[in-house]
């Protein structure tokens, strides 16, 4: 049984990690998009800079990233179930959910501004 636990909770770290370079690489690309935009747009003047496009592309890094650290959270709770992790993992989601729900509505907001 504590083979399984340990399993578990390499699996949860492991999860977790895969979260947070979703959410690093999305930064990247989006600053690297950025800066590229900014180059572009400093030789030409009319052009307007693609930010929504960008925005939405983080945004949707983000949100996958969070998703992946949610399942890690998951996970880490099933493997150790007290009331307080219970507790933890509830608040957790809770912030997490939200602040998905506002990136998608502003995803589908820029999305349709197009």
């Amino acid at each position: 049984m504590d083979t399984l636990v340990n399993i578990l909770e390499y699996i949860s770290i492991s999860i977790g990690i895969v979260g947070i370079f979703i959410v690093l690489w999305g930064v990247i690309v989006g600053l690297v998009e950025f800066m590229h935009a900014q180059i572009i747009h400093l030789g030409r003047q009319k052009k307007s800079l693609p930010l929504e496009k960008i925005r939405i592309e983080l945004g949707r890094y983000l949100l996958l990233g969070l998703e992946f650290l949610i399942a890690a959270d998951i996970i880490r709770t099933i493997v150790k179930p007290s009331l307080e992790e219970v507790a933890v993992l509830v608040a957790i989601v809770a912030i997490r959910t939200v602040i998905s729900y506002f990136l998608n509505k502003e995803i589908e907001r820029l999305g349709h501004t197009k």
